[in-house]
């Protein structure tokens, strides 16, 4: 354990590298409207919420950078970030944004995307984090599930043994920012697979239904349902 999380620095490395080619819309899904402000600016508001004292590092394709100034107008206060021209792919992205994170700390990376992370599932990261050195937000698998085999048969699973993995995934500095002076290999698909491929132990944590991920324009309306009913 490295302390308590009020006396250890804080970085939150928002990652909103994405396209949105599965929108099929030209403006890259973290622009899109969601309750009149753009996607982004809710995952922003979360963390500035939840984290006042933290060190916000955003990390953006170059060519979007410009359209910061969208996001941040929002805003009826000045937010502090630091931005970060993002890579060629999710590992280059989040390993810019780490080169903004000091030692000795502990450090949140989140999708850009997930705009309705709790002030609750924040802390409890953190504090597993502080505690364990990890903490990887989940939640169980709801429907039926198969593997595909090399004969074209599929195999069921039990899904009581799966877990969806969510964002924000949080760390000691040293785990993370050693483990992202590796080279990138195909079996890194988030960063706690990059942290686990040096033997840290990966602690799971207790996702939220809620903290969805806003790829396609489905997900966009469930966004809008669930502002809904959060301001009903």
């Amino acid at each position: 354990m490295i302390g308590t999380t009020s006396d250890i620095p804080v970085y939150v490395v928002i990652v909103a590298g994405g396209q949105g080619t599965r929108m099929g819309m030209a403006l890259p899904k973290q622009f899109l409207p969601l309750a009149g402000k753009p996607i982004l600016y809710h995952t922003i508001a979360a963390f500035a919420r939840a984290l006042p004292q933290a060190h916000m590092v955003l990390v953006l394709p170059e060519d979007d950078i410009s359209k910061l100034q969208m996001i941040l107008s929002h805003f009826s206060d000045r937010i502090d970030l630091t931005v970060v021209a993002g890579g060629t792919s999710r590992f280059e992205s989040v390993k810019r944004g780490l080169a903004q994170v000091g030692e000795t700390s502990l450090v949140l990376v989140h999708d850009g995307v997930r705009p309705f992370v709790s002030d609750a599932l924040i802390q409890r990261c953190l504090r597993s984090a502080a505690e364990y050195g990890s903490a990887i937000p989940a939640i169980p698998m709801t429907d039926s599930v198969r593997i595909a085999g090399a004969d074209d048969s599929f195999t069921p699973i039990d899904r009581a043994k799966l877990r969806v993995i969510q964002t924000p995934q949080a760390f000691r500095s040293e785990w993370i920012l050693e483990a992202f002076r590796q080279d990138y290999h195909i079996e890194f698909t988030d960063e706690a697979t990059v942290v686990e491929s040096l033997n840290h132990p990966i602690r799971l944590v207790e996702g939220e239904k809620t903290n969805i991920k806003i790829t396609t324009p489905e997900d966009l309306i469930l966004a809008e349902n669930i502002i809904l009913r959060k301001n009903s």
